[in-house]
């Protein structure tokens, strides 16, 4: 089980109403892709930390994550809801299954 999470710093004028759109939004896009079996959201609790908002998912492989990217859906994601809104963005993927070699994941 693979867990994909990204981290993003947004554009100045991103509002509040504006991210939590964006959040409800994202749920609505990501769950339409066969391969997430999870979507979580999150806006930052301290102004302190640098990124800004979250988006992690959950899929079997990263074969399964290979073919969520290449999802009309998560295009459709990409396109109205990360590029107009953020301007960085951290991204990384874990193996969620203990002992599992990632070679295999």
């Amino acid at each position: 089980m693979i867990a994909h999470i990204s981290l993003f710093k947004l554009k100045p004028e991103v509002t509040e109403e504006r991210l939590e759109e964006m959040m409800s939004l994202t749920r609505v896009h990501l769950l339409r892709v066969p391969e997430v079996l999870v979507v979580r959201t999150g806006k930052r609790t301290k102004e302190s930390d640098p990124w800004q908002w979250f988006v992690a998912i959950e899929v079997e492989s990263l074969d399964k994550l290979a073919i969520c990217h290449d999802d009309p859906h998560y295009f459709k994601f990409r396109e109205e809801v990360l590029k107009p809104a953020v301007a960085e963005e951290s991204v990384q993927a874990y193996e969620m299954e203990p002992r599992k070699n990632v070679k295999y994941s």
